[in-house]
Order: C-alpha cells, then structure tokens, then sequence
C-alpha cells in the first residue's frame, strides 16, 4: 500500500522530470521562424556547409515537415545534434471543430508554455475572380498574439486581454499544421487577422512574411497574403519601408474620430486622421490598394452621414470596403459598451452597401462564416489559465 510520503515523492519525482524537460528546451535554440539568411549563418557558424541552411529551410517552410527524421538529404548524424539542440516545432494541435453549414474549421493551437491560440480556415467555392472565370479559395486565418491588447469592443478577443506575442515560429507552425492537416495545396489565401494587433509584433509578423516571400517556400505567395491592423500609424509606414508587398487591410469601422475613440479605443493613441496619412504612404510605397474592414454597427456606424464619410475616404486614395455583418460576442459574456453593441439588420447592409456602390465605391459583403462554432469574424477568444 502507498503511503502518503510515497505519493508525495512520486509527486516530486514527476516535477523533476517536466522541469528538467522544460530546462532542456529552455536552452534549445528555435530554427522554426529563422530566416534564409539567419539558417545560413546558423550552419555556417556550427561548422557545416552554407547550403544545410537552404536545405533545413526548404524542409521546414515548403516540405513542412515536423520531425528531423524526415529530412532526408541530411546526414543522420546532423539529424541526431540537430533534435538535440534546436527546436523544430513550436505548437501542437490540441483541437478541431469544423461547422456543418459551411466546412469553416477552426483550429486550437497550444505553445510549448501552453498559452492556447486559434487559428480559422474559410472556405470559399465558386468565387467569382477579375477575369470572369470562378474560382475556389481557401483563406487561413493566423493570430500573431496570445490575445489582443486593443480592447476592440466588437471584438471577443479583445475581450480576453493579452498574454504575449506569439514569436515568428508559432506564427509560421499555425499555415504548418491547418495546411499538414486540410491539405497544403488547398489553403490559397492567408490573413494576418485572428487574434491579436500585427503591428504591435512586428518584428515576428515581417519575419514571416520573408519566410513565405523566398522561392523556396512554396505554397502561399506575398501577392495572396494580406496583414489586417487596427491602426499603428508609425508601422504602417515601417511595413511599406519593409519590402514585404502584402494587401493592407485597414479595421476602419468609422470615419469619425469620436465613434472610434468609443469602439476602438487605439484611436485615442493613433488617430484616424495620422491613420490615414500612413495609409496613403503605404500605397505610395507598395502600389497596393487599401482594403477598409467595416463591421457594421446598428446604430453606430449604419446611418446616411456614414455612408458619406466613407465615400470621401475612399475618394483620398485607391481603396475597397469588406463590410462585415456584426457576429455575437456571447459566448464571451461581454459588459459595459460591448454589451450594448447589436448587428445592422441584413436590409440596412444592402442598402448600406448598395448606396456606396452608386458612389463608384467598390463594396464586398462578406458572409458570415463558422459563427455556430465560434470562428466567425471577430469571435476568436480563449480562456487564460
């Protein structure tokens, strides 16, 4: 019979183990999220060939592998330093749930200190492209923080406060496992817009981008990739400097300094107007047009003056409007402002987006996707532990 003193050892002896696991890692070094340039100095530096880098690189970025066994081209004996003392994976997949209506997948990705983020798949058939012909795509949705500092108010993740921006190989490993998962030849589009401000990591978001700009990458080009913000003004600017030509989708959602100070309280930092400025640049830089995010709020931002304000916005710089239905924040049982937030009726948004539209405005409507499981637009939030 076990006595409690033997229980408690047994206690103390697993704690061992997971923290001499976690001191392990700790003094790994993490190549998911390097650069070309960075694993080529890498090897160069532990001895090896300048070429190990483009072969590692090719095997975790385009092969997309997630075991050291798999590279094949490389000696085994490289193989065997390299799972000793680098890091090739970042997350695991520790849930799916995919909506019956519209195939929508959301995945739940856990990091090595088990913060848990989520990332989305949409699919969309039959979308009609600029040549006429219809075409199929797959969007993948990736969170670049572990929450969101912003505090949107119709936003569940900014609801769920901020743990930690996720670093460039967390951010990478989320196209890993949704394309290892749902097919990589599938996924056609990927969008910088589930949990979290982009700009505020910076760093981690550009690094990325290089990742998927190299040949060697094969999948998802720069040109099928567009990076969302709420308005970091001064990194707006920066990205334009960056060389990373990505779609810039602009979280509008108001032309009204006031309206935004209310719902998104960035504003109250980087205003509209120095937004906007920053937003010219950009296309000045890049030749990009600028997509505008609104979701529409009754009340809020549905009413004549709004449709007017937008249509002198868009008349400043070559541009286009998503308009998005407002999803439920329920399941995040929101208070104070969020609480008060409800959806335009679906009429008002086709007036709403047709009014525009006589205005020579180009104007999508997006549908809402995956809010039975909670993966629409504005819904992705976990619980801190």
């Amino acid at each position: 019979m076990n006595t409690v003193s033997d229980t408690i050892e047994k206690t103390k002896d697993v704690h061992e183990v997971v923290n001499s696991e976690k001191d392990k890692l700790k003094n790994k070094i993490p190549l998911k999220g390097m650069t070309l340039d960075e694993l080529r100095e890498y090897f160069i530096k532990t001895g090896e060939h300048r070429f190990r880098g483009e072969q590692v690189f090719k095997w975790m970025y385009s092969d997309l592998v997630v075991n050291y066994d798999e590279m094949l081209n490389i000696p085994k004996s490289l193989r065997s330093r390299l799972n000793n003392e680098t890091i090739l994976t970042t997350l695991k997949t520790t849930d799916t749930e995919q909506s019956s209506s519209t195939g929508t997948k959301k995945f739940i990705f856990e990091t090595e200190e088990r913060n848990k983020i989520e990332s989305v798949i949409i699919p969309e058939k039959s979308r009609l492209a600029q040549d006429g012909q219809t075409r199929n795509r797959t969007t993948l949705c990736i969170s670049t923080q572990v929450g969101c500092p912003l505090d949107c108010k119709f936003c569940a993740t900014g609801l769920m406060g901020y743990k930690k921006n996720l670093t460039p190989g967390e951010i990478f490993d989320q196209y890993l496992l949704a394309a290892r998962d749902y097919g990589k030849e599938k996924l056609t589009n990927i969008v910088y817009m589930g949990m979290g401000e982009p700009l505020l990591n910076f760093n981690a978001t550009v690094k990325t981008l290089k990742i998927f700009a190299e040949e060697l990458t094969t999948g998802v080009s720069l040109k099928k990739i567009t990076v969302s913000t709420a308005g970091i003004a001064p990194k707006i600017k920066e990205l334009a400097d960056s060389g990373m030509k990505v779609k810039l989708a602009f979280s509008l959602h108001s032309c009204f300094e006031d309206t935004r100070n209310k719902i998104m309280p960035i504003n109250k930092k980087y205003s509209l107007k120095e937004n906007i400025e920053a937003l010219k640049y950009y296309y000045r830089k890049t030749n990009t047009r600028i997509t505008f995010e609104y979701v529409m709020l009754k009340n809020v931002n549905d009413r004549d003056e709004d449709i007017n304000a937008l249509a002198k916005l868009c008349s400043q710089m070559p541009s286009k409007i998503n308009i998005i239905p407002f999803n439920s924040l329920q399941h995040m049982n929101p208070s104070g402002y969020a609480a008060e937030l409800t959806p335009t009726p679906k009429h008002r948004i086709e007036e709403f987006a047709q009014r525009l539209r006589e205005k020579n405005i180009t104007v999508m409507v997006r549908n809402t996707q995956g809010d039975d499981i909670s993966a629409a637009c504005g819904q992705l939030a976990v619980k801190f532990k």
